[in-house]
């Protein structure tokens, strides 16, 4: 194992083909919800098992993006990241479509991108998998303010709960108990604007599915913007409930369209979450549909999360 850095140590888009690797680096952050000590060694064991030598970098006691960066400029054929939603959001961004395979690995709380890769399942099934028979895919996404995402984006006072929850997992409960108030207290405001057009509509929460995870789409040429129209604490209710069924499109509280770019306003700043991590967006943003965001290494007939 050559180590680096500051320490020693069904998917929408349509496969490819089998690349060949000669070059793995993988990324680790220690610090993640769900990666335990001593993973480092496990990992490379792993990729040891299947033929090949990995070129590691921890982010422990480092700066995440200068490590992320550094990982992908090594030039690797494959990166690995086995960190939480953020950093796995952060690699995407930087792989590109052009850069390297890119296989983000459940090493965070959410883990929202590897699970639509790969399935609930623990990071060495999925690397197993993977290095096993995986296939190139490229993966589109979409992108607001500067800012990638591939999953889902949440805009709109619910995005909230999201800081509670982040607050909550560091141990920052004067925090978290402050998130939830202010969650409480704005759930039902009515403040988000949003349209594909020159249309201004009104609605709670505004979310941006994109065609990795959505149900709806039949191909992969735009992103599914849902507009979550509830009043009170009834009707969210009866929407998280629908949702836990898998009808939630047909609530009349919701409403659905396809869409290649849009714009969302607030009177202040949007809170919002994408991928699992939350953000503070300008009180005015734009947001558009990647075709081409990057190229993800996943078995072709794992079964994955879907919205």
């Amino acid at each position: 194992m050559l180590i680096e850095g500051a320490e020693a140590i069904e998917a929408t888009s349509a496969p490819v083909s089998a690349p060949r690797l000669r070059k793995i680096s993988a990324v680790v952050n220690p610090a993640s919800g769900s990666v335990k000590a001593g993973v480092e060694t496990e990992l490379a064991a792993v990729v040891a098992e299947h033929g090949y030598q990995l070129r590691l970098f921890s982010t422990a006691g480092r700066n995440v993006e200068a490590v992320v960066r550094e990982a992908v400029a090594s030039d690797p054929d494959l990166l690995l990241v086995l960190a939480g939603d953020g950093t796995a959001r952060l690699a995407a961004e930087l792989c590109g479509p052009d850069g390297p395979l890119l296989a983000p690995l459940p090493g965070g709380t959410l883990n929202m991108l590897p699970h639509a890769l790969y399935g609930a399942m623990p990071w060495r099934a999925a690397l197993e998998a993977t290095l096993t028979g995986g296939v190139e895919r490229m993966v589109s996404g979409g992108r607001i303010n500067g800012h990638s995402f591939y999953v889902a984006a949440i805009l709109g006072a619910p995005a909230l709960w999201g800081q509670a929850r982040e607050a909550l997992r560091l141990g920052k409960l004067t925090r978290a108990k402050r998130r939830v108030e202010i969650a409480v207290r704005r759930a039902f405001g009515g403040g988000l604007h949003y349209g594909a057009s020159e249309a201004d509509h009104r609605t709670e929460a505004l979310v941006l599915i994109c065609p990795l995870v959505s149900k709806a789409m039949q191909q992969e040429d735009a992103l599914e913007m849902a507009a979550l129209d509830f009043h009170d604490a009834r009707e969210l209710m009866r929407l998280a409930f629908s949702g836990l069924i898998g009808g939630w499109r047909a609530d009349p509280s919701v409403t659905v369209e396809m869409v290649q770019r849009g714009w969302a306003r607030m009177h202040g700043s949007i809170p919002a979450i994408l991928d699992g991590e939350a953000h503070r967006l300008p009180r005015r943003t734009q947001f558009e549909f990647t075709p081409r965001a990057f190229r993800a290494l996943a078995p072709p007939d794992m079964a994955v999360a879907s919205l």
